[in-house]
């Protein structure tokens, strides 16, 4: 695992070597450490806009002792898995943009909290959590729905349905086809299993426009 002091000791180190100015977006229980709602997670999730940002983040921790690691260890064969490396217990998957099944849109980095600065050359974004919860609905690692229950059920949090309804909606705009049908089973199964208050009507409501995609995609 990795505490708030070891995440924050780590990006530094790279901060310190990158030979680029690189802005990223962290999702995920990195995230969640940033925004004081973790202080441990298994990994350090990055997304980055540009393959070139990646590469020099991904180089310059290579340089200082990173290995790289095989993602089918942990994502299996998926789509758009992250790069991954790793240094002892610290673990870093580095997207490009698509996230599994989703994708880091113009909203979601619109809607994303603040910069952090690590030294003069890193800057990192923190997403939503709304986009904290979609990231996690894309990736479907082992401890992502033990955090989507905590979110929801944290009582500093207020979830706006709506939004994640409206993303998944703007995901399929964007190419991402399972992305209604994936929110929509991932809230009807933490609905039954953890008895979360989940409005039916939302649910309904992407299943209803799961129905309408299928009808469209039918008849074009």
């Amino acid at each position: 695992m990795i505490s708030i002091q070891d995440q924050q000791n780590l990006l530094i180190q790279i901060a310190k070597k990158i030979n680029k100015e690189i802005t990223a977006y962290v999702i995920g229980g990195t995230a969640m450490i940033f925004l004081g709602l973790k202080d441990k997670t298994v990994d350090v999730d990055v997304v980055f806009k540009t393959n070139e940002d990646r590469k020099e983040f991904k180089n310059t921790a290579l340089s200082l002792g990173y290995k790289e690691m095989n993602s089918a260890i942990v994502y299996g064969v998926r789509n758009n898995c992250p790069q991954m490396i790793t240094l002892g217990d610290a673990r870093l998957d580095l997207f490009l943009l698509d996230v599994i099944d989703f994708r880091f849109s113009d909203e979601m980095q619109n809607r994303s909290k603040g910069i952090h600065q690590f030294g003069n050359k890193l800057f990192l974004r923190v997403a939503d959590v709304h986009d904290i919860i979609l990231m996690k609905c894309a990736t479907r690692r082992l401890k992502d729905e033990a955090d989507i229950v905590n979110l929801v059920n944290n009582s500093n949090i207020k979830i706006d349905w709506n939004i994640l309804v409206k993303e998944a909606q703007n995901q399929v705009k964007l190419g991402k086809e399972h992305a209604i049908m994936d929110l929509g089973g991932l809230l009807e199964n933490l609905k039954k299993k953890y008895k979360m208050n989940i409005p039916q009507k939302i649910i309904d409501n992407l299943w209803d426009l799961f129905e309408q995609q299928a009808k469209s995609k039918k008849s074009s």
